[in-house]
């Protein structure tokens, strides 16, 4: 599903509430929708094992029924792990809570970095300052990303991060691996990045907590 975008995977859960008989509650006025919203729209050509969305809905349904219910009408490829109710006081727009992801990175065969290049990576995030050009609907600034690296060290495939996001702050890895590789001198390679998003997080009393943990199963 990774060549989706995001509009469209919006209406794809839309029509699967209605299939799995999700009783979802719909905005008001003239043009009522239904009140669904992901926490953090995920780019085309990346993967993910952490999406979350947020709905509200009308009559009752325990996690492990609307779980069973949504997986029987999923495309393959796409499947619901958990379906969990969030505390009242906690209950807020998902793109509001989120304030970190975690990302693995690996690299397409023949289009790795060059030989020696993880001993690079302790160097890169010693750095005071990590400067980066990005664009803008009004041109070109620079940057200091460095505070918003909270980790950054080898995997077994390639790269593992957990970088600032959300609406507050925001840094794709893309970004990330663009500064580590003019700092060591490599070109990417076009398409040479394979880009999964493990998990994304709030902050809780000043750590990061996995969307997971904020809440909690519904009986039967």
């Amino acid at each position: 599903m990774k060549f989706i975008g995001h509009l469209d995977m919006m209406r794809y859960f839309q029509k699967a509430m209605r299939r799995a008989q999700i009783d979802i509650a719909f905005t008001e006025g003239f043009s009522p929708h239904m009140i669904m919203s992901f926490a953090l729209p995920l780019g085309v050509g990346l993967t993910s094992d952490a999406e979350y969305m947020d709905i509200e809905i009308r009559t009752p349904v325990s996690s492990k029924e609307a779980v069973r219910r949504l997986n029987q009408v999923m495309a393959d490829g796409v499947n619901v792990f958990s379906f969990r109710q969030i505390e009242e006081r906690k209950a807020s727009n998902a793109m509001t809570l989120v304030s970190a992801a975690a990302y693995n990175i690996s690299f397409r065969e023949g289009k790795e970095p060059p030989d020696g290049w993880t001993a690079h990576l302790a160097e890169f995030l010693a750095q005071k300052q990590i400067i980066v050009t990005k664009k803008t609907k009004n041109g070109e600034r620079e940057e200091d990303i460095r505070p918003l690296i909270y980790s950054l060290e080898q995997d077994r495939r390639g790269v593992s991060m957990t970088v600032a996001a959300g609406s507050a702050a925001n840094l794709k890895p893309e970004l990330v691996m663009e500064a580590f590789a003019a700092m060591i001198g490599w070109n990417i390679p076009e398409f040479a990045l394979l880009i999964n998003r493990k998990e994304l997080y709030a902050t809780i009393g000043g750590s990061l907590v996995a969307l997971e943990e904020l809440g909690k199963d519904i009986g039967s």
